[in-house]
């Protein structure tokens, strides 16, 4: 007896084969979409990622004024620490070594400095805002500024100290990316030393950055 060839039944297996090979062929097909995607969006945020560090001692002095029409200089590598009519008025000269526009976005008083210490970031909703938008360009120098008005602030008596004393503070800076992300908090030290005419100057120094919107690379 001849077996009957049933060619409903293989051509049913051919579709199912067929399809299943359509299905690998797209799964594969959307996985390779996605990394091609999650690479170009790195590669985006690479460009736009800005990263802060004091200026050179070899950049240009920058001036800068405060609301009231206080004016300081700072030159480069280093922080302005000045006291007038009990405001404090701080500032450093900033390079941003990154791709990307820096926006400062706020500081934080970070405690007298001690050596050895490790520090951890300070909560964002901490910081104080800036009053203007301060914009570091990439590859470029420019400054932060800030004050303290108030003898009451919490911070007064122990950066009036600090300074009158003349001993290290650190300061953070919260900043991020032109577009509002990629946010950043980098930890910096404004340290006295006396220069060849015996007077203070004071030194800024980087020792870490946190990444907020991107894992930690630590």
């Amino acid at each position: 007896m001849e077996a009957t060839t049933n060619w409903v039944t293989i051509s049913s297996f051919a579709t199912a084969g067929g399809t299943l090979v359509l299905a690998l062929a797209t799964f594969a097909s959307v996985r390779s979409a996605n990394r091609a995607a999650r690479t170009a969006e790195r590669s985006l945020q690479i460009n736009l990622r800005p990263v802060l560090v004091p200026s050179r001692p070899s950049d240009p002095v920058e001036k800068m004024m405060w609301a009231d029409r206080h004016w300081a200089t700072v030159p480069g590598g280093r922080a302005s620490v000045e006291v007038e009519d009990d405001n404090i008025y701080l500032a450093m000269s900033l390079r941003n070594v990154g791709s990307g526009i820096a926006v400062i976005h706020g500081w934080y008083l970070a405690g007298i400095w001690r050596e050895g210490n490790v520090p951890e970031h300070a909560d964002p909703a901490a910081f104080r805002m800036q009053t203007r938008d301060l914009f570091i360009p990439a590859g470029d120098i420019s400054f932060w500024q800030g004050v303290i008005r108030d003898t009451s602030d919490g911070d007064y008596p122990e950066l009036i100290q600090a300074i009158t004393t003349v001993q290290p503070f650190a300061i953070q800076l919260l900043y991020g990316d032109h577009e509002g992300g990629q946010r950043a908090i980098s930890h910096f030290s404004i340290i006295p030393r006396r220069d060849q005419e015996d007077a203070t100057v004071w030194i800024c120094t980087v020792g870490r950055h946190w990444s907020l919107d991107r894992p930690d690379p630590r």
